[in-house]
């Protein structure tokens, strides 16, 4: 079994890792066994550069590291400022996020209050909430919490709902993180530990979404820039390549790579889909399980690697 150090590393490595693995196949239709998947990079984005999703789960992560509670509003206020900074020289960010934070921005400095209040008023507006956009980032929330379920069941949602209204989006964000954290508490593979924090309905409900991931493939949820068709093609291509590192298959390729190529060859949101993967299989599998390769690779906003990003991780974590 890994260490539990390689497994808190492990979370941002693995969410990293997928997220520029994916980046090069963003909106492609879904990517037949004849082609390849590889950190090659493509438009904008260097051979290992991370996107969006890990440059936000960063600011989580850079705030969890100096202490605060991410319950707290000013830690929300914190996180909102950073992504305030990075959302000025991103190359890519999602339209909801982005929408909400140029609302949240009017006038004085943003807050964790105007940002939910924007958040309400894009529902209110749209009728949708529901993309991915907070759970691609949710994994740190998780490493700040290993010592206090609760308290991270309660951030979860809260972070969430800085940007994304939708109550599915919160719900998704508690059973990833509650998944994540049993990853790294166990070395063990649960994603359903987190069903007891939803509700009566919740929970049959997302049990029947589970149970369908599990027995499709990632490709058959084409609407992943969805939240619930994100964790299900996620959780697909999780669950479909089941093994061990301990146990490659023919081609020596332990079940984190065989789990982020399945999550990228499902098409359309590909580092979405690839990062929240990752950061599950880099909870159970550790940092370790990144191959030497892509951990060389690895680099992004705001100028980190992946010896930085480990680091990161740990400082976040408690």
């Amino acid at each position: 079994m890994t260490s539990h150090d390689d497994r808190i590393a492990g979370v941002l490595l693995g969410t990293a890792a997928g997220d520029a693995l994916g980046a090069p196949y963003e909106f492609q239709p879904p990517r037949g066994p004849d082609l390849d998947v590889r950190m090659a990079g493509g438009g904008v984005w260097e051979p290992g550069e991370w996107t969006d999703d890990t440059a936000m789960a960063i600011a989580i992560a850079e705030v969890a590291a100096t202490g605060a509670d991410l319950c707290d509003e000013r830690a929300q206020d914190a996180i909102l400022t950073r992504w305030r900074e990075w959302s000025h020289h991103t190359k890519d960010i999602g339209v909801q996020t982005s929408s909400v934070l140029r609302a949240a921005s009017r006038g004085s400095a943003i807050t964790a209050a105007r940002a939910r209040d924007a958040s309400r008023a894009h529902h209110a507006r749209s009728g949708r909430s529901g993309g991915n956009g907070s759970l691609m980032r949710t994994a740190p929330v998780a490493l700040a919490y290993l010592d206090d379920e609760d308290a991270m069941v309660e951030a979860a949602r809260a972070i969430s709902a800085l940007t994304h209204y939708d109550p599915e989006a919160g719900d998704a964000c508690v059973l990833w993180c509650s998944a994540i954290r049993h990853g790294v508490l166990t070395g063990d593979l649960d994603v359903r530990v987190g069903l007891r924090h939803l509700g009566d309905e919740g929970r049959v409900t997302w049990s029947e979404r589970l149970d369908l991931a599990e027995t499709s493939r990632p490709r058959d949820f084409p609407k992943n820039g969805w939240v619930v068709s994100a964790l299900q093609a996620a959780w697909s291509a999780i669950a479909t390549t089941a093994g061990s590192e301990a146990d490659p298959d023919a081609a020596g390729t332990g079940h984190l790579p065989r789990g982020l190529d399945a999550a990228v060859r499902a098409g359309f949101d590909t580092d979405t889909v690839a990062a929240i993967a990752g950061g599950l299989l880099g909870a159970v599998h550790g940092a370790s399980a990144v191959p030497q390769a892509w951990r060389e690779l690895l680099h992004g906003w705001p100028g980190l690697d992946a010896a930085e990003l480990a680091e990161l991780a740990h400082a976040a974590a408690r």
